[in-house]
């Protein structure tokens, strides 16, 4: 990377970056004690790991602009580990993790988001937009009309504010207003500091006190895979996110590499693993963020928060919070598939509704992603296993040629053989391949029944119209030799 870059990564937004930063560090709060609790670990755990990730990944990550921190799908990877084996063996995952994902990252996995399609895309993004909504409904709950009236005052600063200056971000506006608001008039709704208890303490470096045994990592390693796959996943789909929305690029394998770095990190000054959160990148580009910077203020911020202003940041009331993570879900679902869900290819409009449905159920974005990749793939095959065959015959010379179109491979092979007549009673059959690939070897295999068969009928068999590359894989793995050349029966 060039100074040029460098320097406009870090600097190139400084007041806009700040700004969004101290907003991203607000709202990382509750998810990162939400995520804590869901994983059966202390608040602090998962406010180290986020003060940890965020600051490393600044430096370190391939997309500036995205926050990476304590997460809701890392946690739910980690709750059976927490439960049977505690704290301990759950840092020393966290640090394994990070091993895998940058071994990932020096494989160039980033090369695997080329196979997410767009339907997989809008439908990870759509339940996301979900999740994030309805996590904000249990903070209703217990509550009267205040939490409801503060809620709306905060989305409304948010949506309005914006309309006459944009010099401040209007959720940091919208969290400091409803504050100042709840403290002076005594609303008694509840704030962050009922979310859990919160310690002034830094995060000490320290190593995980288990044994280093086979049996240890026998115990760990399922957990790390997962969450590598997991933040691998949720990472790179964000940053293809932010992507799009700053019409930027990124660099997706340095981004696996930063998220390993990260997680290391965070394992040894006692954090949980986590990866990009779509909602808080969500808030930092709404809010002006675009670089590096707002990154690493976001994580200092955090801490600051933390040790500092401690007493402060336990009476923000959580219905300012609510307000900005209810605009991050509407900012977030992209409403335009709705509009466009029935004029669109139906395949991809039931990926893209499968996705979406899965990660409901499951509140796991890996399946949701997984199940839409495979059904687009299943879909995909479906498409182009169609092959057409043309059949015409030569009296003259007494030769049927078939004439093949389409893509020939294990999804088509069945549909091929049957369009075949080997009672016919021309003496010599053509198969005309120029219109095909072959590109397995099922399709060779195919190919090679239908020569045998019609051979075994008494017919000689002449193959024509192979392209070079399914020459190439007919003459390694095939039963003849010279697909050009007539053959005759042995």
């Amino acid at each position: 990377m060039n100074t040029q870059t460098l320097k406009e990564q870090w600097f190139g937004n400084v007041r806009g970056d700040i700004l969004s930063g101290i907003v991203v560090a607000l709202a990382l709060i509750p998810e990162a004690i939400a995520f804590s609790i869901i994983a059966g670990v202390d608040p602090m755990v998962g406010l180290y790991a986020s003060f940890c990730i965020a600051v490393v990944i600044a430096f370190v990550g391939g997309r500036p602009g995205m926050i990476s921190a304590a997460t809701g799908a890392m946690a739910l990877v980690m709750v059976t580990l927490v439960k049977d084996y505690g704290l301990q063996y759950l840092l020393a995952a966290t640090i394994l993790t990070g091993i895998i994902q940058i071994i990932f990252g020096v494989f160039k996995v980033g090369r695997v988001m080329k196979f997410i399609p767009r339907s997989v895309m809008v439908g990870f993004v759509n339940a996301l937009a979900i999740l994030i909504f309805t996590s904000q409904l249990p903070h209703f709950v217990g509550e009267g009309w205040i939490m409801y009236a503060l809620v709306a005052g905060s989305l409304a600063i948010i949506y309005i504010l914006p309309r006459f200056t944009k010099v401040v971000p209007s959720p940091l506006v919208a969290i400091v207003i409803i504050t100042i608001l709840a403290i002076s008039t005594g609303a008694g709704v509840r704030t962050v500091g009922d979310m859990g208890n919160l310690s002034q303490q830094l995060p000490l470096f320290l190593l995980p006190d288990i044994p280093l045994t086979f049996e240890t990592l026998r115990i760990i390693f399922p957990y790390s895979l997962a969450l590598a796959l997991v933040g691998l996943l949720e990472s790179l789909l964000t940053a293809q996110i932010v992507d799009d929305m700053t019409d930027t690029a990124s660099d997706k394998n340095r981004e696996a590499r930063g998220q390993g770095i990260a997680n290391i990190v965070a394992g040894f000054f006692g954090g949980m693993a986590g990866c990009a959160m779509i909602g808080q990148s969500v808030i930092n580009v709404k809010s002006g963020g675009r670089g590096r910077l707002s990154t690493l203020v976001a994580g200092v911020f955090l801490l600051m928060l933390i040790i500092v202003l401690n007493d402060l940041l336990v009476q923000i009331p959580m219905a300012a919070l609510v307000g900005v993570m209810i605009m991050v879900s509407i900012g977030t679902f992209d409403w335009s598939s709705l509009t466009k869900l029935h004029i669109m290819p139906k395949t991809d409009a039931a990926v893209m509704i499968v996705t979406v449905g899965i990660v409901l159920i499951t509140h796991d974005l890996s399946k949701g992603v997984l199940a839409g990749v495979l059904l687009s793939a299943i879909f995909f095959a479906a498409k182009i296993s169609k092959v057409r065959v043309d059949e015409k015959m030569d009296t003259l010379t007494n030769t049927t040629t078939y004439s093949i179109y389409g893509q020939i491979f294990f999804a088509s092979v069945s549909e091929l053989v049957q369009h075949m007549d080997f009672k016919k009673e021309s003496d010599y059959i053509r198969l005309d391949l120029t219109h095909a690939h072959l590109w397995d070897d099922s399709a060779v295999g195919a190919i090679d029944k239908i020569v045998l068969k019609f051979k075994e009928a008494g017919k000689s068999v002449e193959v024509v119209g192979l392209n070079s590359e399914s020459t190439e894989l007919v003459n390694k793995i095939g039963v003849y030799h010279k697909p050009d050349a007539k053959m005759a029966n042995h």
